[in-house]
């Protein structure tokens, strides 16, 4: 699994250079999966990596925890029917994410906080992490006060960011 996983890096890092999240060939690189019990292989491309990574390096703070917590959420909105079907589909579905909407640049350009997103992107993608979140959906910054946090269940904080299913 370790040269699949490196494979995938490798990959992801030459996607998110030119494309910064676009538009992929798709590899498939085997996920583990989510449980002992679970039986059916997921199937992730570079693509995906490159998007989580992207999210995962804008979204979550430098503790590998609260980068896994933003990975899993992603993740897990992309097996919820509410959402889109596909990790990019998630991480490009309109103003979800902050960072999508706020005219700054998308360019990675911290290359050892780039580097820690993608080795986050590839473990989650890979099945290598567990779900900190216990299943969210939702987070927003601690600092944040949305309007629409009272109405979601409350999972708890980490490294920042509040987590609701």
């Amino acid at each position: 699994m370790p040269h699949v996983l490196a494979r995938s890096i490798a990959a992801a890092c030459a996607l998110l250079a030119l494309a910064n999240c676009g538009q992929a060939t798709e590899r498939p690189v085997a996920r583990a999966a989510a449980s002992p019990a679970a039986e059916a292989v997921r199937v992730a491309s570079d693509a995906d990596t490159a998007c989580l990574a992207e999210a995962i390096y804008f979204e979550a703070t430098p503790a590998a925890e609260s980068r896994a917590a933003v990975a899993h959420v992603i993740m897990n909105r992309s097996e919820d029917p509410r959402f889109p079907g596909s990790v990019c589909g998630v991480v490009r579905d309109g103003c979800q994410f902050s960072y999508r909407c706020s005219g700054k640049s998308l360019a990675l350009k911290d290359p050892q906080k780039r580097a820690a997103a993608l080795r986050t992107a590839a473990a989650v993608l890979g099945g290598a992490s567990p779900d900190p979140t216990r299943g969210a959906l939702f987070f927003h910054s601690a600092r944040a006060k949305p309007g629409w946090f009272k109405s979601r269940p409350r999972v708890g904080e980490i490294g920042g960011n509040v987590f609701y299913r």
